[in-house]
This record gives structure tokens, C-alpha cells and sequence, in this order.
């Protein structure tokens, strides 16, 4: 049978060991702070819940060597972590670095890095009203950026669980304007991803796979400066593939999943049309952020979004690399590993159990279909 590679992103704040976390979750365990005081706020509202294997630190070795298990036994072999870079250096790196790196069985699922290099918001403080205050910043200028390069290639690239098409590790890179902004202009930030490429060779890899979260056609169609949209610089950086990071950057909430799934097959299409990079297919698993608020905000979420749903998103997805033989992998993205307070996540609670993993499992292992 086919083989797939079905890579989870990773949102790596369910630990208390970045100290720097404290300023939102004081308790010391990270983000479990939010999940554990959710509230249901309303009839058909879905929390709280509970994670089954725990409010467990997620920067223990012996915890990833778990979670690697589990993942590999269903079916999802690579994990896209989330990686920082605030306040002149690396946040949020303790669950790869402790965790998932020191796990003896790290083999099994591979991992890379996306690079999440959004401006810190007070989203991530439950208790404030206001979501959108600046914290850090996520844009950076070309000498951090050439520091960022280096100290990636060195520390991760050259891991042997590095995940790589045709011995070309892969990078992506989460936010575009922020990415421009930063480097100080479309033409200094295309200079500056040449010299990504580069350096890479230069460390004695074949070339780099550089890819790019994309959202909403509307967004890709906002400009960088008098000449260049979105869109246009997408296509001038010659990205080596694009991808999204979940169904929320595009289609209408407050809908079904079966409903939100018409919308992407749409967007898909118009990736196709529109883009010149390879597209690789992305699945979320629902929407759900009222986790992080006090008060009900209920027009922001996926309803329906059971297991029995979201297999068809991953039809879809097995489907369309099934349909696109000249794919340089057969790549599905999925959001996510954990994105708990997004209520998009694979691991398993107590209101559907495994059921997230045993649908990728029947999809991607098993073959089965609905």
C-alpha cells in the first residue's frame, strides 16, 4: 500500500518550562491552565474536556516517547513544530528540544520546523479582555534572520529525524508581511531567502524545501508595497510548496464541517489556479478558540466535527495526492497535534477518545473510506 506522510503541527506551550510563559499561565503547566477552567457556554457547546493521557509536561522525554507511539501506531509519521523568536532569542523550544529530541524512539515520526514568526499578542492571556495588545514581535532584520539560518542548519537540519524531500530539509515560514516587514522590503526579503538557500548547500545538503503557509485569496491579495501583493511575492520567491495552517484563515466559521469542507475543496482549487509552488493538503479538525475567553464567543466555531466528519477531510486530502502523481511527496498536513485551545487536535480526550487517530489510521493505513 501507498505510503503517506501525515504531518501534525505542534503547538509547543503544554509545558511549564519556558519561563517566559508564566506572564500568561502562572500556574506553571502552560496552556493546561486554559483547558482545564474552560466552560461550556452554550447548549450545543462541546467543554469542557479532558486530555486522556493527562495535563502531562510535553518537554519530558519520557512523555514524547509516549505521544511518538501513539502517533506512529495511527499513522502520523512527521510533527511540524512551532517554532519562536522573541525578544532576540528562541521561545517555546523545550518541548522539541527536551522532549521530542531526547526521546529514544524519535525515529519513528520525523519532525521540521515552521517557523511561526507572528508578532506575541495577548491572545494567549485567558483572563484580559482585550486580545490584541503587541507583546514581542515577530518580525526580525537580516542579521537576526542570518542568525536564525545558521543556528538552524547547525542545531536541526543535520538531525537524522529531520524531515527532508529528496534530501532537502524542509522549513516553513508561518507569516509573510510580518517576514517583509521585518527584512525591510520584497526585494531585500527575496535576497534574504537566496541566502537561506545557500548557506543550506552550503552545509552539504542538496538544497532547501522552502515552504509557506498561505490564507484566504482576500488576504493574498493585500499589498507589500505600491507593486506587489501577497500573491505576487508567493510567486516571485519561488516556494518550494505551500500549504495552510488551518481551515479557520479562510473559510466561514459558525457552520459544520461537512459545510466548511465545500469551501476547501474551493480554496484548494484556487491554490492550484493561482499559485505557481506545489500545493500539499491540509486538514483541520474543527475550530474552537473560546477556550482562551471569558466570555462566549460563539460565532468563531466548527460544529460537527466528529470523528466520522473529519475522516472525510482526510479522504480528501489522500485523494487529492492520490490524484497529483507528480507531488515531490506525498504530503498531508494536519492541524493538529494539540492545538487544544483552537479545538483542532488529534490527541485523544474524553468526548471522542481516540477517534481523531483512529480516523487517520482507517484512512491512511487501513484504507478504509466511510
Amino acid at each position: 500500500m501507498k505510503k503517506y506522510d501525515v504531518a501534525a503541527y505542534i503547538w509547543p506551550a503544554y509545558t511549564g518550562d519556558e519561563p517566559r510563559t508564566r506572564m500568561f499561565w502562572q500556574e506553571g503547566y502552560g496552556e493546561w491552565e486554559s483547558v482545564k477552567s474552560a466552560k461550556k457556554f452554550f447548549d450545543e457547546h462541546t467543554w469542557p474536556r479532558k486530555p486522556l493521557w493527562g495535563y502531562v509536561n510535553e518537554a519530558d522525554k519520557y512523555v514524547m516517547e509516549m505521544q511518538i507511539e501513539a502517533a506512529a501506531e495511527h499513522g502520523v509519521n512527521v510533527f511540524i513544530y512551532d517554532w519562536y523568536w522573541f525578544d532576540n532569542r528562541p521561545f517555546l523550544e523545550q518541548c522539541l528540544n527536551d522532549g521530542y529530541l531526547k526521546a529514544r524512539n524519535n525515529d519513528k515520526v520525523k519532525f521540521y520546523l515552521m517557523w511561526a514568526n507572528h508578532t506575541a499578542t495577548t491572545l494567549w492571556c485567558k483572563n484580559l479582555p482585550d486580545k490584541n495588545i503587541p507583546i514581542w514581535d515577530g518580525a526580525v532584520d537580516r542579521k537576526t534572520f542570518e542568525h536564525i539560518v545558521h543556528r538552524t542548519i547547525e542545531k536541526y537540519f543535520s538531525h537524522p529525524s529531520y524531515y527532508k524531500i529528496d534530501g532537502k530539509p524542509v522549513y516553513m515560514l508561518f507569516d509573510t508581511e510580518n517576514l517583509v516587514r521585518g527584512l525591510g522590503g520584497v526585494k531585500e526579503t527575496l535576497d534574504a531567502l537566496q541566502y537561506f538557500r545557500e548557506e543550506t548547500v552550503k552545509a552539504g545538503f542538496p538544497g532547501l524545501e522552502l515552504h509557506l503557509t498561505i490564507r484566504s485569496p482576500k488576504y493574498r491579495a493585500k499589498m507589500l508595497d505600491e507593486k506587489t501583493s501577497i500573491l505576487d511575492f508567493i510567486n516571485m520567491a519561488n516556494f518550494d510548496g505551500v500549504t495552510h495552517y488551518n481551515f479557520f484563515d479562510y473559510a466561514p466559521m459558525n457552520r459544520t464541517y461537512l459545510e466548511l469542507l465545500e469551501d476547501v475543496k474551493q480554496e484548494w482549487k484556487c491554490v492550484e489556479e493561482t499559485v505557481k509552488a506545489p500545493f500539499y493538503p491540509h486538514v483541520s479538525l474543527g475550530w474552537d478558540n473560546t477556550v482562551r475567553y471569558v466570555v462566549p464567543r460563539k460565532k468563531w466555531i466548527c460544529y460537527e466535527n466528529t470523528p466520522q466528519n473529519v475522516q472525510k477531510g482526510f479522504e480528501l486530502a489522500k485523494d487529492y495526492v492520490d490524484s497529483h502523481p507528480q507531488m515531490k511527496a506525498p504530503l498531508i498536513v494536519v492541524n493538529s497535534w494539540n492545538e487544544w485551545t483552537e479545538g483542532s487536535y488529534l490527541q485523544p480526550d474524553d468526548l471522542n477518545g481516540y477517534g481523531y487517530l483512529e480516523a487517520v489510521k482507517k484512512v491512511f493505513i487501513d484504507g478504509d473510506k466511510e
